[in-house]
């Protein structure tokens, strides 16, 4: 068990339930620190159905086809075994659930997913629809107070929803909130939204696809927005292994509201083990000392740290940031 003998407060001595601006001022080494972009819920299974290519070592082949089965009767224990050809072709052709810091909205794309898989595409498409609308409604109320002094504040500062989306999708990419191709899919979501929510005959003849392309562009909105390991402007590049936000975005509005709070502030020899619950939770050291670096500096001393100078136990006193 690590201990640490404590001269002056530590990142270890800031209480639960005080804001990450406030917990940071009182944190000598927080120069020498940097959020730890955390986000562990994805599912990668749908990797396992690629076909085996015939220049694969004989090895890779074998595993390969293990891991396939092992994900079938994953998906046959999940979804059941009547039709799970039909499931698993659903399952494959949505991909990949991305690293995400989203809570909530997580879940709900869950919902989705499995609706479209277990064949149920109205309900996914309808679901996706209202998921992509409750995103962008999610997004200009928690923005809207960062952004009062702005033409568009105007627009959207007395209502509490908002059923068209031209307003939020604006609004958000003025004030800089979306990235460029969050908000090209939030327009084709739009389109599908109003053709398949508002009567139209034609839905029936193409509910699979457009219940996909739905699925889709939710997917690649959530990925492109609140994906948790990525290139995207507010993580640090070239940083091996784990993703870190620039200290410049850390007072971004939607940074600071979506990444910082789910975010250990970690520095470059923190280590992370499963914790007693099944989670994972992260050691580091208690004090750094004093001063500042760069970005480009903490991500040189993260990946030129010494493995045995990584904290891989609890300290005595360590708590969760």
């Amino acid at each position: 068990m690590a201990v640490f003998t404590l001269t002056r407060p530590t990142i270890l001595d800031v209480p639960r339930d005080i804001s990450v601006d406030e917990a940071k001022r009182r944190i000598p080494d927080a120069g020498l620190r940097r959020h730890l972009s955390w986000g562990m819920d994805f599912d990668s299974r749908a990797l396992s159905f690629d076909q085996v290519e015939e220049h694969w070592e004989t090895e890779v082949k074998e595993s390969h086809q293990a891991n396939r089965e092992r994900a079938k009767q994953g998906l046959i224990v999940q979804f059941g075994e009547h039709a799970i050809d039909a499931k698993i072709e659903n399952f494959v052709a949505i991909g990949t659930k991305p690293m995400s810091v989203l809570a909530y909205h997580n879940e709900f794309f869950e919902q989705v997913r499995n609706a479209f898989v277990m064949g149920q595409y109205y309900p996914a498409l309808v679901g996706a629809c209202a998921l992509g609308e409750r995103i962008l409604n999610h997004l200009i109320l928690d923005m809207r107070s960062f952004f009062t002094a702005t033409p568009e504040y105007r627009r959207v500062h007395r209502k509490d929803s908002f059923d068209n989306w031209d307003v939020p999708i604006d609004t958000l990419e003025a004030w800089d909130i979306l990235l460029p191709e969050a908000v090209t899919e939030f327009r084709a979501l739009k389109l599908l939204r109003h053709r398949s929510i508002h009567f139209n005959p034609s839905t029936y003849a193409t509910l699979r696809d457009d219940a996909l392309a739905a699925i889709l562009h939710m997917r690649t909105i959530i990925e492109q927005q609140f994906g948790s390991f990525a290139v995207r402007p507010w993580f640090i590049p070239g940083t091996l292994g784990h993703v870190f936000i620039r200290k410049a975005f850390e007072t971004h509005p939607f940074v600071a509201s979506y990444f910082l709070p789910r975010c250990p502030f970690v520095g470059p020899l923190f280590g992370m083990g499963l914790a007693e619950n099944g989670g994972w939770e992260v050691y580091d050291v208690p004090d750094y000392g004093d001063g500042e670096c760069s970005d480009e500096e903490f991500a040189q001393r993260y990946n030129e740290r010494d493995p045995a100078q990584v904290v891989t136990e609890r300290p005595i006193c360590e708590r969760a940031w």
